[in-house]
């Protein structure tokens, strides 16, 4: 058995998780995103990745990016290493792909603000 506060609304609703079978019963979800949210975290949880990464900019040395959906939190250590050692190259704006498609998986990053 296992335990869980959602996340995917305001409510926190507190989850309760046995494996029945071949599926996960879920329980203590006040509405239908709470058995998704469970049923994800427990086979494939993914979290969106927030960074800094390094410019060619002397006056802003660093910029803020971020995953545009969630990836597997397997890949994060991995995918950090590499948004740490890559520098971007200015000017950017607010919503520009620094990196495509990491690794195949169909997940960008993109900048969340204008340098």
């Amino acid at each position: 058995m296992r335990e869980l506060i959602c996340i995917s609304c305001p409510q926190g609703c507190r989850l309760t998780a046995e494996i029945s079978g071949d599926s996960w019963l879920i329980t203590g979800n006040r509405c239908p995103r709470g058995e998704a949210y469970a049923k994800q975290e427990l086979t494939d949880p993914r979290r969106v990745v927030t960074a800094v990464m390094p410019t060619d900019d002397p006056a802003h040395p660093f910029i803020a990016v971020r995953t545009d959906a969630p990836c597997p939190k397997a890949m994060i250590p991995g995918l950090l290493n590499k948004l740490y050692r890559t520098v971007v190259k200015t000017p950017v704006k607010n919503g520009d792909f620094v990196i495509k498609n990491i690794d195949n998986s169909e997940i960008s990053v993109i900048v969340t603000e204008n340098i």
